[in-house]
């Protein structure tokens, strides 16, 4: 199931969710070089949040295989910088994508219920906080975690508590049958954040792939942050232009 759009109009332009995106695109393209090699495995390498070298658990100057033109060497340089720098930096085209949609169809709406600065620390707040969960359940790990996901699932954890029964427009794939649905927020987060803790729970620390861990403690660091960082008066003026919009029949089913 994707998401791609909802029925939740806006206050203000979401300036900083722009921002964020442009950010990430401008990382994807200047410093990992689209997805190239050598620029790709190097930034992961260099920029990306090793928990094991971060923690200092593992021997200096052991290696790993980052691809074929790249051996990330660690212990070799400063690293406290990168539960920030990994935030911006993606494995793959589908992997930006797929976290900027996401950033976008629920990121708007956050911003929305804060403003501009308070949403821009909310967000970074929650992507240290995702760190800090993949970090604490692996921590000698050895293997590189980067990407957005974590901050914006504290974004989705925020969306769950201010606008739970908002409809969240989704397309269903199985094989070839491809259908859409309308579902309330809080039924579409909810699943997502379950199959978070349940990959979590299956996955194993000696390989990559998703950094559930992360995901889950993101979603859950929005949802407690959103109760210090939200502005009340912001929020009412957004769900009462909510149920005008609706009830003038203005958005679309």
């Amino acid at each position: 199931m994707f998401p791609y759009r909802d029925d939740n109009p806006t206050l203000a332009t979401p300036l900083v969710t722009f921002l964020l995106i442009g950010g990430n695109v401008a990382m994807w393209a200047l410093i990992q070089g689209m997805g190239a090699e050598p620029s790709l495995s190097r930034s992961v390498c260099e920029l990306g949040l090793i928990p094991g070298e971060f923690l200092g658990l593992v021997p200096q100057g052991a290696s790993v295989p980052m691809g074929p033109q790249t051996v990330c060497v660690l212990g070799d340089e400063q690293t406290w910088f990168t539960p920030l720098t990994s935030m911006f930096l993606h494995g793959g085209w589908f992997h930006l994508i797929g976290n900027m949609w996401f950033l976008w169809v629920f990121g708007n709406n956050v911003e929305d219920s804060m403003g501009h600065l308070r949403y821009l620390t909310f967000y970074v707040l929650c992507g240290l906080a995702a760190a800090a969960a993949q970090t604490f359940m692996n921590p000698s790990s050895s293997i590189p975690m980067v990407g957005a996901s974590g901050a914006i699932s504290g974004v989705m954890g925020a969306y769950i508590v201010l606008y739970p029964r908002v409809r969240v427009h989704m397309l269903v794939i199985l094989f070839i049958f491809i259908t859409r649905i309308v579902v309330p927020a809080y039924l579409m987060l909810g699943y997502w954040f379950l199959l978070q803790l349940v990959g979590g729970g299956l996955s194993s620390s000696s390989e990559g792939g998703v950094a559930f861990w992360a995901h889950a403690g993101g979603f859950i660091a929005g949802a407690l942050l959103i109760q210090i960082f939200k502005d009340r008066e912001l929020v009412a003026q957004h769900r009462a232009m909510a149920r005008t919009t609706d009830r003038l029949g203005y958005q679309e089913r």
